[in-house]
């Protein structure tokens, strides 16, 4: 599917793009994501049909736009929010010469990395709704759609949306990038893993952390971490603490909330024995699912 010409071809007729090949069916959610009857009880849903000003970009692309919906998509997610820290990748996967304002057909594309080449993947913008609320990944900022838009494009090249539930941060990481994947068990890391995360931090690697767990379940623990889930590893520092010093690492949630509870977490008292000028810059207490 050429995006320009069927943009084209919209807008000189004034009709919005409906796309036949992942079409608002229940065929695009897949057969199995959901209770039985409630695939047919799913709506869909145009951002201008949502929001009187809708936009694909507000501000910028950040990871704290990311709010994970109902489907298990946190790998794809997890390595979505590790794309938004490295701006010189992100062009290749999401095209800036479309929106809500000029030239609106209702038709979007992104390009993700497969078999060796970069494949276009066209949408309409129709966004699925149960009972009310996003099926997919829901923007923290009402009416900025980036997020639900891309996921869609890539429920598309998957096969259904129902492929994006379950999987790992690697595979999505590769088709964000075209990049080598490279992982550690954190079962028998290597003695050095700090220095290598902090050398991959250096270098604008793209990183992802995920926790074993029953694949389809997730089971939040006292501690505040989740079983059977996938995190983006945001940062790495070696900062000084009473005499000595100590690597931390920053991990976000792709559910938007959910942190942390234990030593370093946001208000963990380890805090007051870091300089202040450390705390000021590391710090970030709140509650967007991102902590030390």
């Amino acid at each position: 599917q050429d995006f320009n010409c069927l943009r084209a071809s919209c807008l000189s007729q004034g009709v919005l793009f409906e796309d036949a090949t992942f079409p608002a069916h229940v065929s695009s959610i897949g057969p199995n994501l959901l209770p039985e009857d409630k695939p047919w009880q799913i709506k869909w849903k145009r951002p201008t049909e949502l929001q009187r000003n809708p936009h694909l970009i507000i501000d910028g692309v950040s990871r704290f736009d990311i709010m994970q919906g109902e489907i298990g998509d946190c790998w794809m997610l997890a390595a979505l929010g590790s794309l938004t820290l490295q701006k010189q990748f992100l062009g290749n996967v999401l095209p800036r010469d479309q929106g809500f304002q000029d030239d609106y057909a209702g038709i979007f594309h992104f390009r993700f990395w497969q078999y060796g080449d970069w494949v276009d993947v066209v949408i309409d913008d129709r966004l699925p709704f149960l009972n009310g609320r996003y099926l997919s990944v829901h923007p923290r900022t009402s009416n900025e759609f980036w997020p639900s838009l891309l996921e869609k494009a890539y429920a598309k090249l998957q096969g259904s949306y129902q492929h994006l539930h379950g999987g790992y941060p690697s595979d999505a990481l590769v088709d964000f990038t075209g990049g080598v994947q490279v992982q550690f068990s954190l079962k028998d890391p290597p003695p050095d893993l700090h220095e290598i995360l902090k050398a991959a931090d250096k270098s604008h690697c793209l990183m992802g952390c995920s926790t074993s767990g029953q694949l389809m379940r997730n089971i939040e623990l006292k501690n505040g971490i989740v079983q059977g889930h996938a995190y983006t590893v945001t940062g790495a520092e070696k900062i000084r603490y009473k005499n000595s010093w100590i690597h931390i690492i920053r991990i976000w949630n792709p559910w938007g909330h959910g942190e942390w509870k234990g030593a370093w977490s946001d208000n963990s008292p380890h805090w007051d024995h870091v300089e202040s000028k450390y705390r000021e810059t590391l710090l970030r207490n709140k509650d967007d699912g991102e902590f030390w």
